[in-house]
């Protein structure tokens, strides 16, 4: 069957009670759908997802995920199921395939390592990147505030993540959204090769918190440089320390912290 559209939002009743008032509203609310991915017809994993941007998610998660490199995608084919919807791709057969964690379980919208079956598997070598760019604090804020208009479905919801791609003046040039963080970065990472856009260039914005999986999802990219709303763990700083990432996080209108990799930031020098 082929892909069949399904929308990103639908409305729904609800019950509203505020400050005593009780009142009957309407309100949308973000889809959420089984997304199976498979290489070359085998299954390799299950999302949940919001059903927009299939293709860019499919080439996204391969490439954050270590799986094959963007050379090695020949094909992506979607179709919907009674079950939801199925994304293949094929593989050049001249294609180095990596070896991927092994998963056997379906991955939630709220976690990037569901079904990862051993703990050698969790946390595995990163590139390193060698990005020579250089960013300003107002590229940055110029960025973040941008993001919100970059999320048309996240206006509508307030249930979704959001991640977008800046230029290294802080104009952005593409973004993504998904119910989850990880899927919305992996649709980022997609679209970027797809459309042909150099990570290295630029940098990476999330709505999220940001945790050890987001930087190496950006590490994997080639990008320099991750932007986090929300506050990072410290295995994120840790691992974006060895990869080579610059971590700036609580991102807001006011002003940012530079956690890692400070020397691409004009002007500043990096903590002991």
């Amino acid at each position: 069957m082929a892909l069949v559209d399904e929308p990103q939002s639908r409305c729904r009743g609800a019950v509203q009670w505020r400050a005593g008032d009780i009142d009957l509203i309407r309100r949308e609310t973000p889809t959420e759908a089984a997304i199976g991915l498979s290489f070359d017809g085998r299954p390799h994993t299950v999302l949940m997802a919001t059903p927009a941007d299939l293709a860019d998610l499919a080439v996204g998660f391969t490439l954050t995920e270590g799986i094959a490199e963007a050379g090695d995608i020949a094909e992506v084919t979607l179709e919907t199921t009674a079950d939801g919807h199925l994304a293949n791709l094929r593989l050049a057969p001249s294609g180095r395939r990596r070896t991927a964690r092994p998963r056997t379980l379906e991955g939630r919208s709220s976690c990037g390592l569901c079904g990862v079956q051993r703990l050698a598997d969790a946390v595995r070598p990163l590139p390193p990147v060698t990005s020579p760019q250089r960013f300003t604090h107002a590229a940055i804020q110029r960025a973040v505030l941008a993001l919100e208009d970059a999320q048309p479905l996240g206006r509508r919801t307030r249930a979704t993540h959001a991640a977008a791609f800046a230029d290294a003046d802080g104009a952005v040039l593409l973004a993504r959204e998904d119910v989850g963080r990880h899927n919305a970065l992996d649709k980022l990472a997609g679209a970027l090769v797809r459309q042909g856009l150099d990570p290295a260039a630029g940098f990476v914005v999330v709505t999220s918190r940001c945790s050890f999986e987001m930087v190496e999802k950006t590490a994997r990219l080639g990008c320099p440089m991750i932007v986090a709303v929300s506050a990072p763990t410290d295995l994120a700083i840790r691992r974006a320390e060895a990869a080579g990432v610059t971590l700036v996080a609580l991102a807001r209108a006011d002003g940012h912290t530079v956690f890692s990799h400070a020397e691409r930031l004009d002007g500043v020098r990096q903590p002991a």
